[in-house]
């Protein structure tokens, strides 16, 4: 106790310190008195650990208790109001920013080796002569290989200071002895926008993963090389895009609305709205857009899609979106980790809330809807898609629109029901056939040599035994007698998407998969009636 006396006022300098450091991060409107005057639910929690950290018999990790407790509270708020642990923390902001330092490669941990499948173009591995199927067995002094190496050491081991060097030993099929390569480090993207081609002579294509810092200025490039190709309509992919930024994706709707139209408005607990307009910058404001969505698209993808629809701009494409029109604000609660807590709702132009309804927080009604949907058949008819009439909306043209959850497209395409089959989406998921396809090129990457990028998407075919190859692969592995007779064309297709991946990089795989898309040939069709 004499202890306690005698650090009581340091202890509580460091207190008020670190709140008005988390003030400062909170940036909300209140005074700093109503947000740290005294509170007996705070200080219930800080005698507790306390105590525990003090008086306990064992010894605790009482961050650890910490970390429970905030996931305790956040569970009992919405079920987008989120902690991240600080060893999670670097990926996450990594993913976000759009970027990290490296070497500049995509790799396999294959049979215990770092195995590169190819060197990102114009990174710096590539810039130094590393190949696909280059096996990397040391950085610096530091082996590669072995058993009990997991992959966040192996990355961590490959990452470093921009500029810094990184001595390699590579192992080269062919090569009598091991390969010595010098790297230097630089930054390498993340990329959020998968693919930007041209669809026909005049329907672009751009597919975006989600909102970073660095999505923008991606898809600002993708649309200036389609329309100098002559693009004066544009298919954007959102599908399975989860969201992001919300400054990101305003970005990306000015590019298409015409000056001072309202692309959204928030509102948050204490009534103030802020509203978000178009400028004059956009660049494709008099061509045409067909925005395509479907169940996992949510947040930043239903801001974008909300915003067209709203203002009579384009056509909206696939099935019902995900249903998340919560705002997000990070916290960085001191130790590495931080919060994203819900601060505000977004509306729609029209006035629309598109949050689905959720009771209890993080509840497992609201992550099974999914599920819900299939059952109901609403992924398979549009007229299974539950609206209420009390929140329906009408666009300045006099389009009905509705909110409460998702955004319903102007033109619905069911899903395709291969993706509905659990063996091939199990496979998807697993990352298995990306392993069958590299040891295919391993065997022999000479085939395919002289294999020019378009000659390969649009005349090469995947036969029949390699179908029967991967089938026998894939058995072997996971110990059971999967059979493709039902899914052969589609196991095809993602075996030739997944080769041109690993073969070309950007865009490749997209440029294979959407040749059989139906909700692509959709869009191809609304197209044509438009001409």
């Amino acid at each position: 106790m004499q202890f306690q006396k005698k650090y009581l006022p340091f202890i509580l300098g460091l207190a008020i310190a670190a709140g008005i450091y988390i003030g400062g991060k909170l940036n909300f409107e209140d005074s700093s008195n109503r947000l740290f005057s005294k509170n007996s639910k705070k200080d219930k929690i800080n005698r507790l650990i306390d105590f525990i950290d003090y008086d306990y018999v064992d010894d605790v990790n009482t961050d650890s208790i910490v970390d429970v407790t905030v996931n305790g509270i956040l569970e009992n708020l919405d079920p987008h109001s989120v902690y991240i642990p600080k060893e999670d923390m670097e990926r996450v902001s990594e993913s976000m920013k759009g970027d990290f330092v490296g070497i500049g490669v995509s790799f396999y941990t294959y049979k215990d080796t770092i195995t590169v499948i190819r060197p990102i173009e114009g990174g710096p591995s590539e810039q130094a002569g590393i190949k696909g199927g280059d096996r990397i067995v040391m950085a610096n002094s530091d082996s590669l290989t072995g058993k009990e190496l997991n992959e966040r050491e192996v990355v961590d081991k490959l990452k470093g200071d921009i500029n810094s060097k990184v001595d390699l030993k590579v192992y080269r099929k062919g090569e009598p002895e091991l390969l010595n390569f010098t790297v230097r480090r630089s930054n390498i993207p993340i990329k959020s926008v998968d693919a930007a081609y041209m669809l026909t002579e005049n329907l672009g294509y751009i597919k975006v993963n989600r909102f970073a810092e660095t999505t923008y200025s991606e898809f600002k490039d993708g649309l200036n090389k389609l329309i100098a190709q002559g693009a004066t309509e544009i298919a954007l992919d959102l599908r399975d895009n989860p969201g992001g930024f919300l400054g990101v994706a305003e970005e990306i709707v000015d590019e298409f609305l015409e000056d001072d139209k309202l692309i959204l408005f928030t509102k948050n607990k204490r009534g103030k709205i802020e509203k978000s307009f178009a400028t004059s910058k956009g660049d494709f404001e008099g061509g045409k857009v067909y925005v395509l969505i479907n169940e996992n698209s949510a947040s930043a993808s239903e801001i974008v899609a909300g915003a067209l629809q709203d203002n009579d701009k384009g056509v909206i494409v696939g099935r019902r979106s995900y249903g998340k029109g919560l705002v997000q604000r990070e916290m960085d609660l001191g130790d590495g980790s931080a919060v994203r807590l819900t601060v505000s709702r977004y509306y729609t132009p029209t006035g629309r809330s598109i949050q689905r309804p959720y009771e209890n927080g993080h509840n497992k009604d609201y992550y099974d809807d999914y599920f819900e949907r299939l059952q109901s058949g609403e992924l398979l008819d549009s007229e299974k898609i539950k609206v209420a009439d009390s929140l329906k909306f009408v666009t300045p043209k006099g389009k009905i629109v509705y909110g409460g959850g998702g955004i319903v497209p102007d033109v619905f395409v069911p899903i395709d029901r291969s993706m509905q089959n659990e063996t091939l989406g199990f496979i998807l998921r697993r990352g298995i056939m990306g392993y069958f396809v590299f040891e295919m090129l391993d065997k022999d990457r000479s085939a395919f040599e002289d294999m020019y990028r378009e000659d390969f998407i649009y005349n090469f075919e995947v036969g029949d035994d390699v179908v029967l190859n991967f089938q026998e692969y894939l058995n072997a592995r996971i110990k059971s007698r999967i059979s493709f007779v039902a899914y052969n064309d589609e196991v095809k297709q993602y075996i030739k998407a997944t080769l041109a991946d690993q073969l070309f990089g950007y865009g490749a795989f997209e440029e294979v998969i959407n040749q059989k898309d139906i909700m692509i040939d959709e869009v191809i069709g609304l197209s044509k009636i438009e001409d």
